[in-house]
């Protein structure tokens, strides 16, 4: 009964707020008119951009003026990360990085991933975390959100704007005042915020600890809020300073999904298709639903490490688990953080049991359910334009999205980019797995190792930055590899929906008749779902087979 309240809770919070939420990125993103304040605004941000945002362009130009967005906060970034050692605001004299680490960590907080390969608080300056890092976990969001707003205008027969101006509206209308109100939430509830280093306490028995702090709470709200998932600590929400107690648990689980939901209300309203929108989240919702349900099912086994000693059984898995927070409420997250592209976690999910563990990779596989900032809802348009090539086969007639007909050109970008995710997942896990580039880093062996590996290249392709920590990846081939993998899973899924958009742009709108698929059914929402499910086991099933499945069978015996 608990975990059916904090499922609720949760879960049924962030649903209520995606509502009004949703209602306010349109009125942020694509404001229907620019008299009055909206039309300040605008003219605000047109005038700080100079001629950068003069005139809205095709998606040509949108995705050449997204990717030179990018390189210019991949190179300020590096510099800062590179140069710490001699720059302002390091009152603990954080040294220098070493290179393939410096790469690897801005390549995955400017891919809105935030994969870790260090600890924070033992690496970086205040100055890295605040003006490169957090930095970052603003724009980075900021950039999907465009995206997302530009395809959707696409979809609805609109040049897609012009990308500096919605990056700009993303960061100063949407992250910006959310993060604002969350970040004094969280001081309240016990979240420390202070630019002052790190302080000496004496412990009970006289010894001397050197206890880490830092502006926790503003980093917390937009790692929450970005779906980031960077921690200022290495333990992440686990450690106590950045997930204090039960309540910060609550709103910062709320916090990761809450706005991948609201992208979703926010493109029914500008395509005009919210019974579309509504079937979308639906969709979404029950892939949510049935991978809590199997997360925490599973977890309610004891660890198999346990079946022979005289201790409780009734209890699930402990091991790993924050114990201030319950039981539940470990998977829970687990299932949240990957569901979208947080990546943060409250519980080691190395140590979850091994049909558990599979429950977080299977949501970075199939990478549709909410996802990240704007990226999740355009990663779902790719299932969206397979299930209506699909479907309008099945009856005969050219498949139509939108009242636009889907054709040879976007089946193919739709698939190219589907399978990009695939092939970076596959085909990283089986190099590493076969080298001593992997095999070297293992802490465990057989199946568990080789998914410590699978996840490491899952969560990356999915942008999301979780991991199984047994795994010692701060090594110069896990660097690069992964941080190649970042980058390019990051906007291959990206580019290619904004081509097809811009494609369906350019075509006639056609007039609905009987005989065309209706997208907004109960009927389309069954289709959907088949279509994301039998894409995702045929691809990924074997791999889960000789991961996660093999050790839970292993035990089995």
């Amino acid at each position: 009964m608990d975990a059916i309240l904090l499922i609720l809770l949760i879960v049924g919070g962030a649903t209520a707020l995606s509502w009004p939420l949703g209602r306010h990125l349109r009125q942020a993103m694509d404001p229907v008119s620019l008299d009055g304040a909206a039309g300040r605004v605008d003219r605000w941000f047109r005038a700080f951009g100079g001629p950068l945002t003069r005139g809205d362009h095709g998606w040509k130009r949108y995705c050449f003026d997204l990717l030179t967005f990018n390189v210019v906060m991949f190179a300020i970034s590096f510099v800062i990360l590179a140069t710490q050692q001699w720059l302002p605001l390091n009152p603990d004299g954080k040294g220098e990085l070493e290179g393939s680490l410096i790469f690897n960590t801005v390549a995955s907080f400017t891919s809105n991933t935030n994969l870790q390969h260090y600890s924070g608080e033992a690496s970086m300056s205040h100055l890295s975390q605040v003006c490169s890092l957090m930095w970052l976990q603003f724009v980075s969001p900021a950039v999907g959100l465009a995206a997302l707003v530009a395809m959707a205008r696409g979809l609805a027969g609109r040049a897609m704007g012009n990308f500096f101006v919605d990056v700009q509206r993303a960061t100063f209308l949407v992250m910006l005042p959310a993060c604002v109100v969350l970040a004094p939430v969280l001081v309240l509830l016990g979240t420390p915020m202070t630019l002052a280093g790190s302080v000496t306490a004496t412990t009970l028995e006289g010894a001397e600890q050197v206890i880490a702090r830092g502006p926790v709470a503003a980093f917390l709200a937009v790692k929450q809020l970005g779906t980031n998932g960077g921690g200022f600590f290495g333990p992440n929400s686990t450690h106590p300073f950045e997930n204090p107690n039960f309540w910060t648990n609550v709103v910062s689980a709320i916090a990761i999904v809450v706005l991948p939901m609201s992208c979703v209300w926010m493109f029914g309203r500008i395509v005009g298709r919210m019974r579309h929108a509504a079937v979308v989240f639906a969709v979404m919702t029950a892939l949510l639903l049935v991978k809590v349900g199997c997360a925490m099912a599973w977890e309610a086994a004891p660890t198999p490490a346990f079946a022979s000693l005289p201790i409780l059984h009734d209890t699930g898995n402990l091991e790993g688990k924050e114990l201030r927070f319950g039981a539940a409420a470990g998977p829970l997250w687990a299932v949240l953080t990957t569901c979208t592209s947080n990546g943060s976690v409250n519980c080691m999910h190395d140590s979850l049991n091994p049909l558990t563990g599979m429950v977080p990779m299977v949501g970075m596989w199939l990478n549709a359910t909410f996802g990240g900032v704007g990226v999740g809802l355009i990663n779902m348009f790719l299932y969206i334009v397979l299930a209506v090539f699909l479907a309008g086969m099945m009856v005969g007639r050219t498949p139509e999205y939108l009242n636009r007909r889907v054709e040879v050109r976007e089946v193919k970008l739709a698939v190219l980019a589907v399978f990009a995710h695939a092939l970076f997942v596959l085909g990283g896990t089986a190099l590493f797995a076969a080298t001593p580039w992997g095999q070297s880093t293992l802490n465990n062996p057989g199946a568990h190792g080789f998914s410590e590996i699978l996840y490491e290249f899952s969560s990356s392709s999915a942008n999301n930055g979780s991991g199984f920590e047994g795994l010692g990846d701060n090594t110069v081939p896990w660097n690069v590899a992964t941080g190649l993998v970042m980058l390019l899973a990051r906007f291959i899924p990206i580019l290619l929906p904004l081509a097809i958009a811009g494609s369906m742009s350019q075509k006639r709108s056609t007039a609905q008749s009987a005989g065309t698929l209706a997208i907004d059914t109960t009927t389309f929402g069954v289709m959907l779902l088949a279509t994301i499910l039998f894409l995702g086991a045929l691809t990924f099933f074997p791999a889960a087979v000789l991961g996660p499945v093999a050790e839970h069978l292993q035990f089995m015996k």
